[in-house]
């Protein structure tokens, strides 16, 4: 069965990952949830409060699921994976700073694999200098990390440029996941 590495940390968010990953395999492929180190994570639920009585700017995080990574991102080998599913949330804040993580981003766009993206997940993809060049798209509060890592910023559900597909948020999951299962398969 091939296999698909979606990347998490703590405050993953939990619309982006558990979609994703339970529609993943409904097509035949193995999610394999990596982290900094294998073990339990906690997921967070992230958007505007509905409440029009008290305004909010940004999302509001609460906690959400746990999920567990199966394999520490120094244990990866890329090169065992048809593609990846980075999600979103505050992990990717702090999961990019990891060198492992980098190196493991890195070779699925050498590669050309098929790689999937949404929300802050830019922050990854752009630290690792993988869409310089490129056309994205990501949360509007994101834009400055995908401007700032050289892509064009265009806010659409989802954007295929190459290799790449983006979506803004998890309420694009629908075009996001079809587009990225069909590249997966093809």
């Amino acid at each position: 069965m091939p296999k698909v590495l979606m990347p998490i940390g703590d405050a993953t968010e939990a619309m982006d990952t558990l979609y994703p990953f339970f529609r993943i395999p409904e097509d035949g492929f193995q999610v394999v949830v990596a982290g900094p180190e294998a073990r339990l994570y906690h997921t967070v639920l992230h958007e505007v409060p509905p409440n029009p009585d008290v305004p909010w700017d940004l999302t509001q995080e609460r906690p959400g699921y746990h999920l567990k990574a199966d394999v520490a991102f120094r244990d990866v080998d890329p090169a065992e994976y048809a593609g990846m599913f980075v999600s979103g949330g505050r992990a990717p804040e702090y999961i990019r700073y990891d060198k492992d993580l980098m190196r493991i981003t890195k070779h699925f766009f050498e590669a050309k694999k098929p790689v999937a993206v949404v929300c802050h997940g830019i922050e990854i993809v752009s630290a690792a200098d993988c869409i310089r060049g490129r056309t994205v798209t990501t949360v509007a509060k994101c834009a400055l990390d995908a401007a700032q890592g050289g892509a064009k910023y265009v806010d659409r559900p989802i954007v295929v440029d190459g290799n790449l597909v983006s979506a803004r948020t998890w309420h694009d999951n629908t075009p996001f996941m079809k587009k990225f299962m069909e590249m997966l398969k093809g």
